[in-house]
């Protein structure tokens, strides 16, 4: 969506991607880029023994410096993972941006914290030791854009020249929608620990809570899921189809469950769930914006999820136009897309 809005603005995107399995370009994208290159990523064992992180050295191949300078063009590095280039190439002639996805150091701290296996726990433990001094090649951009009020508070640390960029979704508000929808959902990427430990928590709370439907939607975990909700008749897997599938259920939501058990800015679900559906339930964890956290209803403890349930879910919702003239205010591509183009070519 970052793509699709600087291409409505006239930029042209040669774009570089490493990928596992991809060798393929979407004619989508063929159609808002000027060249899609695709490389395979790296993942040599030793690796694991280079101070630099493993998600950063794996993404670096040799023809990407060739097809960078043959283009005389500024360079956006999508997130500290894709900053490789600037350990192996001189880019004084090029304006290199950083946009920072996350605190990297904080991230995968988290997930070693959250995961169950003692092996993936031990690796995310290490990548997050190697970016907590990686981290410090942030002030060799020459700007650095901020995905949340988080990740900001931390740029002012390690950078004077930074600025707030919230997410691009590509959502417009859903007019449609009608005062009730019919169950709760929860969705997330349930390859990931803090995503089926937030699943595992629903679960919990719709086996104490009747007469309501919760469904967990992924395109991933069915069994870890399956197994959880046993013989619960309230509660549903549904694998995920495609991204219509998804808009689909949220359509038809009444109430998003959304929370997260590490912080780490506002999550692009959220967004998603607040401009395709109606009631959002979160923990704080999940939004870092004021002005977001007020279209949302926040809950802490188990009895406050529980009760917050309760009373939405026999609420009628009508909070379409506050949500609509908010979500457009902060959440908006087109004027995104020209704060990246100010800062790239009128700084």
């Amino acid at each position: 969506y970052k793509i699709k809005a600087l291409h409505a603005a006239g930029v042209k995107i040669y774009l570089h991607c490493f990928c596992l399995e991809r060798n393929q370009v979407s004619n989508e994208l063929k159609a808002i880029t000027e060249k899609v290159f695709l490389y395979p990523k790296n993942r040599n064992p030793l690796f694991l023994f280079s101070p630099i992180p493993m998600s950063v050295i794996s993404r670096f191949d040799k023809k990407l410096i060739e097809n960078i300078t043959k283009i005389d063009a500024p360079i956006l590095v999508e997130g500290l993972q894709s900053s490789m280039i600037i350990n192996r190439f001189d880019l004084k002639k090029h304006k290199v941006i950083l946009r920072l996805h996350n605190i990297e150091s904080n991230f995968y701290a988290g997930m070693s914290k959250n995961e169950t296996s003692f092996l993936k726990k031990t690796l995310y433990r290490i990548e997050a030791n190697k970016y907590k001094n990686y981290q410090e090649k942030i002030n060799q951009f020459q700007h650095v854009f901020g995905l949340s009020h988080y990740e900001c508070e931390f740029l002012a640390t390690q950078t004077k020249n930074w600025s707030y960029l919230p997410v691009f979704h590509g959502n417009e508000i859903n007019n449609q929608l009608s005062e009730f929808g019919d169950f709760a959902l929860y969705h997330g990427d349930l390859r990931l620990a803090d995503n089926k430990k937030a699943a595992a928590f629903c679960i919990s709370l719709f086996k104490k809570i009747n007469h309501f439907k919760l469904i967990i939607a992924s395109s991933n975990g069915k069994e870890f899921i399956e197994n959880l909700i046993g013989e619960s008749s309230n509660i549903e897997f549904v694998e995920l189809e495609n991204h219509d599938h998804l808009e689909s259920l949220l359509n038809k939501a009444h109430l998003n469950i959304l929370l997260s058990f590490q912080k780490s800015g506002t999550k692009l679900k959220i967004i998603n769930a607040l401009h395709r559906s109606r009631f959002c339930l979160i923990n704080e964890n999940m939004v870092d914006d004021e002005r977001i956290l007020k279209l949302c209803e926040v809950a802490t403890t188990e009895e406050e999820f529980i009760d917050a349930i309760n009373r939405l879910k026999s609420k009628p919702y009508l909070d379409n136009e506050i949500r609509k003239n908010t979500l457009k205010e902060v959440y908006n591509d087109a004027e995104n897309a020209t704060k990246i183009t100010k800062v790239i070519w009128d700084s």
